[in-house]
């Protein structure tokens, strides 16, 4: 059985609105191919390139998760999305409390089956995303939904250059790896987004989906890779939607050439876990 996919690079704006009715879009053109799922990029609720927090955080049953599983429920499309949530952290300065970077998956039936709180935020090439957001849980479940004979699991951008982050998706049975993300342009960057996703879905013999967001600043490039790391689909920098059928049967194939994961001689155990086991 294959599970189509609709991948959906979109450009997100600060406004919230308009945003709706851009996913609200992807979830027509997703429905119009028969698609089992869309991907939307990360932030895909509302973005600013200076910077992501609390102004930008929804609750759960707020606006967008809302627009998510009333249209997944009118399609039967399921959703894997990127979007802010509130935090209780507060601000270095004492200000307003930080948000929480999250990815959400809602089933066809429009039910939340899940969210995922980005553990490693993006502190790097000169960014602090700490200053604005506050990292999830290190030992939270992670997030995964089935769809036919495929399991999805998914972590978030930065997440993607930690090997950690992925097999412990996989280790909770995930068969496709998506990576929601506004990837940040910079030199070498749209190199370093290719070449990480290739690795994740070699070494954990996964299909891996990188959901890029597109416009000023962040590189697109949506990529999909197979388990043996042949890339199946690659998008440029710019706004588009492309459907992608996955065969699980092709996935299993490739697992019993390669039985890496079963192979394997170590587990994957939260950081906080490992030092308290340590103590006792």
């Amino acid at each position: 059985m294959t599970v189509r996919v609709t991948v959906a690079q979109v450009t997100v704006a600060d406004d919230h609105e308009a945003n709706r009715y851009l996913v609200a879009d992807a979830f027509a053109q997703a429905a119009k191919v028969d698609a089992d799922l869309l991907l939307l990029p990360e932030y895909s609720s509302g973005y600013h390139r200076s910077g992501v927090g609390i102004e930008h955080a929804e609750e759960l049953d707020g606006p967008y998760v809302t627009l998510l599983r009333r249209r997944a429920a009118e399609t039967g499309v399921a959703v894997i999305a990127g979007t802010t949530l509130p935090g209780d952290d507060p601000a270095p300065d004492g200000g307003p409390r930080k948000g929480v970077n999250a990815l959400v998956a809602v089933d066809g039936a429009g039910e939340l089956v899940g969210v995922y709180r980005k553990v490693h935020l993006y502190d790097a090439f000169g960014t602090r995303e700490s200053d604005r957001l506050q990292p999830g849980p290190v030992d939270a479940e992670p997030l995964t939904i089935r769809l036919g004979d495929l399991t999805f699991g998914a972590i978030t951008c930065y997440d993607l250059r930690f090997p950690e982050s992925a097999r412990r998706v996989v280790d909770a049975g995930a068969d496709v790896l998506v990576v929601p993300a506004a990837w940040v342009a910079g030199p070498l960057k749209a190199e370093h987004w290719r070449t990480l996703l290739t690795a994740r879905a070699i070494e954990n013999t996964v299909v891996a989906i990188g959901v890029g967001m597109a416009g000023k600043g962040v590189t697109g490039r949506s990529v999909l890779v197979g388990p043996d790391g042949v890339v199946g689909l690659e998008l440029d920098e710019t706004p588009q939607l492309r459907t992608v059928d996955l065969d699980a049967d092709e996935l299993a194939k490739a697992r019993a050439a390669n039985p890496s994961l079963a192979n394997r001689r170590y587990t994957v155990v939260p950081r906080e876990d490992r030092e308290s086991s340590r103590e006792g």
